[in-house]
């Protein structure tokens, strides 16, 4: 039966305010034997070592480290999907898709993203092939550098201000290739004369393409020149969905708590080191 408000005491009245929070919170918690929330993350389909589609199915290193700190949030069922970056960025952007991995902290180029606990660190390095470099000095970075062309991939330019405002001048060229291969075959070939990129990223690459045997004969020697800042990975959250993702605030505060613990743990070492070598 229901009665009008103005009828009620007001006791009564915030009673059951309240109770209709407590339901509308429910789907939240996800308790007394809820049906698990459904919930769906991409991740760039092309960035390994740290996130790629193999076989139809996600890999990489962030995606082990996020799906384990998932199932330690069994109210949440969550899809991992493949995306091309830029595609991800976009859905981002427009509110259609909830979460991305693994994007940098770049709040100015991207107001429209939230950011989780920051998941591990990347060492950005530039790699160079032989001809390009003979008789440079290359202490300083980027001046060192001016008149070559730099690769990188396409969404994660992250050279620093000096660099972008060289590319900017035209001091130098900033070309951008979808993926860490198409980049390195270019440098192979001396169709570009430096990748920037992840250390981690370009030595496993160069590793796959040397067991695939795509390493032509006459390839660039090819080696590191210089280290850059550090960069960390993190969980992306769109800020534009308009209340779309109702369970958002609380996904964020559970899942930033707990790769806290994997940290702290050395949980996430140990996955890195678990997903590089293998067991033992």
């Amino acid at each position: 039966m229901n009665f009008p408000a103005a009828l009620l005491p007001h006791a009564v009245t915030v009673s059951l305010l309240t109770a209709c929070g407590a339901l509308a919170a429910a789907p939240l918690a996800a308790a007394g034997g809820a049906a698990p929330i459904a919930v769906t993350i991409y991740g760039d389909d092309d960035y390994p070592p740290y996130s790629y589609l193999e076989n139809g199915e996600m890999k990489g290193i962030y995606t082990t480290i996020i799906q384990a700190a998932l199932k330690k949030m069994p109210e949440y069922q969550v899809e991992l999907r493949p995306v091309p970056w830029k595609r991800g960025l976009v859905k981002l952007e427009t509110g259609e898709s909830f979460a991305l991995y693994p994007p940098y902290l770049r709040p100015a180029e991207r107001p429209y993203m939230a950011y989780s606990e920051p998941i591990m660190a990347e060492q950005l390095v530039v790699y160079c092939n032989a001809p390009a470099i003979a008789g440079r000095p290359l202490k300083y970075w980027p001046a060192d550098y001016y008149g070559l062309r730099i690769g990188y991939n396409a969404g994660f330019l992250s050279g620093g201000k000096a660099f972008d405002e060289a590319a900017r001048a035209g001091r130098l060229s900033a070309l951008p290739a979808r993926s860490s291969r198409l980049n390195l075959l270019k440098l192979l070939k001396g169709r570009i004369d430096c990748y920037l990129n992840d250390r981690l990223s370009i030595v496993w690459e160069l590793g796959k393409l040397r067991h695939e045997k795509l390493i032509e004969a006459g390839a660039l020697a090819v080696e590191e020149t210089a280290a850059l800042s550090a960069e960390q990975g993190h969980l992306g959250y769109t800020m534009r969905d308009d209340g779309r993702f109702p369970y958002k605030q609380d996904f964020i505060r559970q899942f930033n708590a707990i790769i806290r613990d994997m940290k702290q743990d050395g949980e996430i070492r140990d996955t890195v080191e678990h997903f590089l070598h293998g067991p033992g």
